[in-house]
């Protein structure tokens, strides 16, 4: 039986929220406060991150007491709906700390369905993705909205590849890769959903729960396909993302079957 379409005002609401959100980053980002520290894990937090990820807590906490709250930083807060959110404060947090104005701010929610809501905000272009479960997928800039869709192409010689995290990629992935689709290390999910590109790999640096969460309803609103590079799940899986059109989907897996993913990361970013 199909997931019922997920509830258009708790869609509005995470709309909304998330881009409050963004304004803070962004407010942040242009006024200077991107100093980061290091993690355990060996990837960026800065100040803004935190506070971010502070305030979509409290207004989640505000208008819907009882749902489960998980975010980046500061790890999960318990719930008895049955319901979950999902924050990424600022996804991207490397780029944010050096000016470079590509980070993005997400939020997803799961219910005892599914995932049923992804967003993704562009602060600094002013633009947001979003998907309901049943309600498509959309792109917002300012008042205006239009449904995005994916490409249709199906041969996959040539096909405009985005990349994830390249540095930390293996070898073997690149170099297949490269002998077959046309690399851009430019796109992302948003150029997927919105037709500039065919497909998007990432892999090396493993993806967290919160950096995936809203692929599925966005990626599977606008009409692709999202698995990890095995096939799995991308919620369970091993960290790697392929996202495509869904036509190319199969083959791109059978490509790169069995290949590493990733090489030596952690001691490429090693002080």
């Amino acid at each position: 039986m199909d997931a019922p379409p997920v509830d258009q005002e708790l869609l509005d609401l995470a709309v909304d929220l998330i881009v409050r959100a963004g304004v803070m980053a962004a407010e942040r980002f242009f006024a200077g406060d991107v100093a980061a520290e290091r993690k355990a894990d060996g990837t960026d937090v800065t100040a803004a991150d935190l506070a971010v990820e502070e305030f979509v807590r409290a207004e989640l906490e505000r208008v819907v007491p009882g749902d489960e709250i998980y975010g980046e930083e500061t790890g999960t807060t318990a719930g008895t709906s049955g319901r979950r959110w999902i924050v990424d404060p600022i996804d991207g947090t490397y780029y944010f700390a050096r000016r470079m104005p590509v980070f993005n701010t997400r939020l997803a929610f799961e219910d005892e369905h599914g995932p049923a809501i992804g967003v993704i905000r562009e602060p600094v272009a002013r633009q947001t993705i979003f998907a309901g479960r049943g309600l498509g997928c959309w792109r917002a800039i300012g008042a205006d909205r239009a449904r995005l869709h994916v490409t249709d192409r199906s041969r996959l010689r040539g096909a405009r590849t985005a990349m994830g995290n390249p540095a930390t990629w293996s070898d073997e992935l690149l170099l297949t890769l490269h002998r077959t689709v046309f690399l851009d290390q430019s796109g992302d999910t948003v150029g997927l959903v919105s037709r500039q590109l065919d497909a998007l790999v990432i892999a090396g640096l493993p993806m967290g729960y919160e950096d995936v969460a809203p692929l599925p309803v966005i990626v599977g609103e606008a009409g692709g396909r999202v698995t990890d590079l095995a096939g799995n799940s991308v919620l369970s899986g091993d960290g790697t993302v392929l996202a495509t059109n869904g036509h190319l989907h199969d083959e791109l897996l059978t490509l790169v079957a069995g290949l590493p993913t990733a090489r030596d990361w952690r001691a490429l970013i090693a002080d």
